[in-house]
């Protein structure tokens, strides 16, 4: 990867949005806990999550990733709360495909993705920003079905 590749990947907004995640930390009360990790960089990503009335109302994440795995991290950590299962599934779908090429940038509230699309072109990155995302949908799928048990 050259000197310019490395720019415009890891561009100012990119690091800014890894140094600040929302939700940053455990819950220690979580309806369902859903731990990621990328195989080919090592990078984990932890979520705890409490939903209310379908909706996510408590949420925390612990993040050991990339520059890219934290800012996508710090993406979802800004728009996660009040967001149901189906919005997760449907976010997380969303990004996958921008990444892969064969989607535009996820619609509101996950349009923020769009600062990662210099990603699209480096696969081997692509497991790391979609951790968060992936963990939060699989987390608030548990906690819906169990609470439809419940």
């Amino acid at each position: 990867m050259s000197d310019s590749d490395l720019i415009k990947l890891y561009s100012g907004r990119i690091l800014e949005l890894a140094a600040d995640i929302p939700h940053h930390g455990r819950l220690p009360e979580a309806q369902a806990t859903v731990r990621k990790r990328s195989p080919l960089c090592g990078s984990t990503v932890t979520v705890d999550l409490v939903m209310q009335h379908g909706r996510v109302s408590g949420f925390g994440q612990d993040v050991k990733a990339c520059a890219l795995g934290q800012a996508a991290a710090s993406l979802l950590g800004q728009v996660v709360i009040g967001r149901s299962a189906a919005e997760l599934a449907t976010g997380r779908d969303a990004l996958r495909a921008m990444l892969q090429g064969t989607g535009p940038v996820p619609a509101a509230p996950f349009d923020g993705f769009v600062v990662l699309t210099p990603a699209c072109d480096y696969k081997n990155r692509h497991a790391s920003i979609l951790l968060a995302i992936e963990a939060a949908a699989e987390a608030a799928a548990m906690a819906e079905a169990a609470a439809q048990l419940g």
